[in-house]
């Protein structure tokens, strides 16, 4: 399966052809006229059944304590303060000690009567719609290399990111607007390689808005208006623009993929000067979503605003939105102070993400909406810290939950082992979750290729198995 090699034509041929050149096709699209040019984030047709459309993956950097949130273990419980009864892993990012018991009450919700932490309760009335993936493992211990694993697929290689790789399997339904966007991303622990294209063409990479730094409501596309020139100025500017890269390509003589890839800037550039600003302005949403969405409250507000743009971009056609919590301040990064550090941060996504979910479904969105939830790995069971109120990274056994998307609701695959450290039934590895993602949108893993440097690449590289009993 490789979409772009299909085009009979390049873009610069049908560029070179055009009328108007460059300016006239920008234009065209804007009036929703009919093209000679076939633009290569126009939605595909995926080759498998598609149980979903597109992506919501609000990601919790930082590492959230699986056993803390929606893995309850009794026995850890019951052996609060005695040593683990068994090796720990030969390479971990710092000291534990004995075991440390949940300071967390967890109740039953739903039909299902999953147990869900205190922390979470507004998320706990969802359960019935939740898919627990209890098994999730990796292969680094550090932020940076637990981040580009689970985004990329790779913690040593630079590699395209997950969102890019969707995008240039499926296109987005929205040529005005890009197909992959990230909402107030990190730019640590790996910065933009978490949402970078890589290899692939460079159309496919994702549209950071704003950064963790910045609080959502002030979050926007730079530069995104134009208030110095005119639509018909701009054309002209464009047509500029175009001789001036066919005497460049011209002078090459070649074949130049980064020229196709800037022309292509240029183009969705001019398109989201209306559809940006319209997508991001939440004026018009009522009172009852704001509330729905904890945008009324001070904790929730940032997060609530991240996760209703997200819902606006969904419904827009955008095929990967990435929600991002974030690294303002203690993310949920706690090796000391658990207590407060994880009572302040899931207090301040669960009713947001409660929001989302309800609106989603509400609007018949849920359906065909993948929304995923998860960091780069868990806690360990172990204490770290002098004063028994730390958790250290624990790539070994963790939870990611999934909802809609053609997922069952109120299941459960695999398990850690009785303390939470390994994960031990139905192990699912970085890269058999991408490929079950992957699967879930209609693609399959190992024909998703890329030839670069010689070879195919996947995003899951030589590895994954498809987890297909969570499959509704």
């Amino acid at each position: 399966m490789n979409p772009e090699n299909s085009q009979s034509l390049t873009r610069r041929q049908v560029l070179q052809s055009a009328p108007l050149g460059f300016g006239g096709l920008a234009l065209s699209s804007i009036l929703h006229k009919n093209s000679r040019a076939r633009s290569p984030l126009k939605a595909q047709s995926p080759p498998l059944h598609q149980r979903a459309k597109r992506v919501i993956f609000l990601f919790m950097k930082g590492g959230p304590s699986h056993m803390d949130t929606f893995d309850y273990k009794p026995i850890l419980q019951r052996d609060h303060g005695k040593p683990l009864p068994f090796d720990k892993p030969k390479v971990t990012f710092a000291k534990t000690g004995n075991l440390l018991a949940s300071p967390w009450e967890f109740k039953p919700y739903g039909q299902c009567g999953h147990l869900v932490s205190e922390l979470f309760p507004n998320v706990g009335r969802h359960v019935d719609d939740l898919c627990f993936l209890h098994s999730v493992h990796g292969t680094n211990s550090a932020h940076g290399g637990a981040l580009l694993k689970l985004h990329t697929g790779s913690d040593n290689f630079v590699r395209p990111s997950m969102g890019s790789w969707i995008s240039y399997g499926l296109g987005t339904e929205n040529e005005n607007l890009p197909s992959f966007i990230t909402i107030c991303p990190t730019l640590a622990h790996g910065g933009v390689q978490n949402w970078s294209a890589g290899f692939l063409p460079a159309h496919h990479q994702g549209s950071p808005i704003g950064n963790a730094s910045i609080t959502a409501s002030k979050a926007r596309v730079r530069h995104i208006q134009n208030n110095r020139w005119t639509s018909g100025q701009q054309i002209k500017q464009l047509n500029l623009i175009h001789k001036l890269n066919q005497e460049h390509r011209q002078d090459l003589n070649e074949h130049n993929p980064e020229l196709e890839d800037r022309i292509r800037s240029f183009e969705l550039a001019f398109r989201m000067q209306t559809t940006m600003p319209e997508a991001q302005d939440i004026s018009g949403e009522s009172k009852a979503t704001r509330k729905l969405y904890g945008l009324e409250n001070s904790v929730t507000e940032d997060f609530g605003h991240q996760c209703l743009m997200a819902r606006r971009f969904a419904e827009r056609g955008v095929r990967f939105i990435q929600v991002t919590h974030s690294d303002q301040d203690v993310q949920w990064d706690q090796h000391g102070n658990l207590r407060k550090g994880h009572a302040k941060k899931a207090a301040q996504v669960d009713w947001p993400i409660a929001g989302l979910l309800t609106d989603l479904k509400t609007r018949g969105l849920l359906e065909d909406t993948l929304v995923i939830w998860g960091g780069e790995f868990g806690r360990t069971p172990t204490v770290q810290g002098p004063k028994m109120d730390g958790r250290d990274h624990n790539p070994h056994g963790f939870t990611i939950w999934m909802a809609g998307g053609g997922v069952k609701g109120g299941y459960r695959h695999g398990s850690t082992d009785e303390y939470g450290y390994y994960a031990q039934e139905k192990p699912l590895h970085i890269h058999d979750f991408h490929a079950t993602l992957l699967a879930l949108l209609g693609i399959d893993h190992e024909q998703l290729t890329f030839r670069h440097a010689g070879r195919d690449f996947r995003l899951t590289d030589v590895h994954g198995k498809i987890a297909s009993d969570i499959f509704a």
